[in-house]
């Protein structure tokens, strides 16, 4: 991929922070790069390389991945020559939609942790999310008439939900919502799967010491330099959802190859009648849900972190810590209401408690 004008842009952040020996006894400096426009969010790529050049060459091949699992994962945008999540959506009941391996995939993923959660992250549930996701909208742009969506309506297009009416045929390519009323959204864990796909492929190009933020969820690769060229782990924050105080984290997490991702409340909201209303709907209220304030996820695979914390957050603590402990290398931290928290019996090892 040619160094283009692109990158000229997305590298506008770009700055030496440090210049540490690395264990092979090559100098290896860090770097950082930042661009905005995808996954309507910050991306930041941050990294140990030789040189500026090698560095440069890591961060366009990052970028060049996220924009086309953006594409391809988009529900609300078409692009020329590109057959997306929306084009499924746009032909529910009308025919089967010619697709790109990569949604396969990400279809057949999130069918995997649609079992593994009970239903509680069910990529089906779009009809029900686009009806909250209107008056979200149409509430941030005139906060003087916010509205809840009509609870007889969320009812009715709770209706067409059943992932088993998304008909994927692999040798053909193809995908099909027999259920004309249906609608996918794959919000909930397609930026954590294109976080993890990205942070393979570069690892597999020999990119060894990095990280990738796309809007706070983190993917780490190997590990950092201290001052004396010593690996140690990264450090990476879990956000305190009180944004009124003063501690901007709650623990800081020392993670070397592992993904962080969060779902909170303070991520995306609007206000009704003095109330706040946020965007993680629990599929049994089709309300927003209230148990937490947020719930953090740390596992190596971005993309079932991503799943994991939307579904852990729509679940009471009891039945989220008992998914929690029997999947293997997955921890979890929970933040109540009122602000205490609790976390998994593993989630020590990553951080000084």
């Amino acid at each position: 991929m040619k160094l283009s004008k692109t990158i000229a842009a997305i590298l506008v952040g770009f700055t030496i922070l440090s210049s540490l020996p690395a264990c092979s006894g090559h100098t290896k400096k860090r770097y950082d790069a930042s661009f905005l426009e995808l996954f309507d969010t910050v991306s930041v790529i941050v990294g140990y390389t030789e040189n500026k050049d090698v560095f440069t060459r890591y961060s366009q091949m990052a970028y060049d991945e996220l924009e086309v699992y953006n594409q391809l994962f988009d529900i609300y945008n078409d692009y020329d020559g590109v057959n997306n999540i929306k084009t499924i959506n746009d032909n529910a009941g009308v025919k089967p939609v010619k697709v790109d391996q990569k949604i396969l995939d990400l279809l057949s993923f999130s069918g995997e942790m649609d079992k593994k959660t009970d239903g509680k992250v069910n990529i089906a549930f779009g009809d029900v999310l686009s009806l909250w996701h209107d008056h979200r909208t149409a509430g941030q742009s005139d906060p003087e008439s916010a509205t809840l969506p009509d609870y007889e309506e969320l009812k009715a297009r709770n209706l067409h939900i059943n992932i088993d009416d998304m008909i994927i045929d692999e040798k053909a390519s193809t995908v099909y919502l027999k259920d004309p009323e249906m609608s996918l959204d794959v919000g909930a864990i397609a930026k954590g799967y294109a976080v993890e796909r990205t942070a393979v492929t570069l690892q597999k190009a020999g990119f060894a010491n990095g990280s990738i933020s796309v809007g706070g969820n983190v993917r780490t690769i190997g590990n950092k330099f201290d001052e004396k060229g010593k690996e140690i782990p990264w450090s990476v924050g879990i956000q305190n959802p009180d944004l009124s105080s003063e501690d901007k984290t709650l623990y800081i997490l020392h993670l070397s190859g592992e993904s962080l991702v969060t779902s909170g409340v303070y991520e995306r909201y609007y206000t009704v009648d003095g109330k706040q209303y946020h965007h993680i709907i629990d599929p049994e209220t089709l309300m927003p849900a209230e148990y937490f304030l947020s719930v953090s996820i740390i596992c190596k695979d971005s993309g079932m972190a991503d799943a994991l914390s939307t579904a852990v957050f729509n679940m009471p603590y009891e039945e989220g810590s008992k998914l929690i402990e029997k999947l293997d290398g997955v921890e979890a931290l929970w933040v109540f209401p009122n602000y205490s928290t609790k976390y998994s019996s593993g989630f020590e090892k990553w951080c000084d408690v």
